[in-house]
């Protein structure tokens, strides 16, 4: 599958409608976001059940506050709705192809359990 460009509109329903998306935030004059892009756009290739999308950080300004962008190019990847990476920098081919198995390997029902212990936790410890 090619990668697909997000937008402040397709963002949420990306999300919501596909059980992997990573999202490459970049821009055309980053140097490392265009020695990224080959890396990226390849392993998109290798694997049609996941969502390969690209912000572009010029165009999609809010989106890349939403998500609290400081250096690109930055990785940020969700499982289930669920963001759960998050890391800036270009990682090299075989990185890459080890994140997204680590992705497609994670038990999702046990981090929606400690999810659920962290937020409770949360608010314990701010009741008190």
């Amino acid at each position: 599958m090619a990668t697909v460009d997000i937008t402040k509109e397709t963002l949420q329903s990306t999300i919501e409608d596909n059980e992997i998306v990573l999202i490459d935030f970049w821009a055309g004059w980053c140097g490392p976001c265009k020695s990224f892009a080959p890396t990226y756009e390849a392993s998109s290739e290798k694997h049609p059940n996941i969502v390969f999308a690209k912000v572009d950080t010029e165009d999609q300004q809010e989106v890349a506050a939403n998500f609290g962008i400081r250096s690109i190019p930055t990785l940020v990847a969700f499982r289930d709705q669920v963001g759960i990476f998050s890391q800036p920098g270009a990682l090299p081919g075989e990185a890459l192809e080890d994140l997204i198995t680590q992705i497609e390997g994670l038990d999702m029902d046990a981090i929606r359990e400690e999810i659920a212990s962290e937020e409770a936790k949360a608010d314990a410890d701010a009741t008190t």
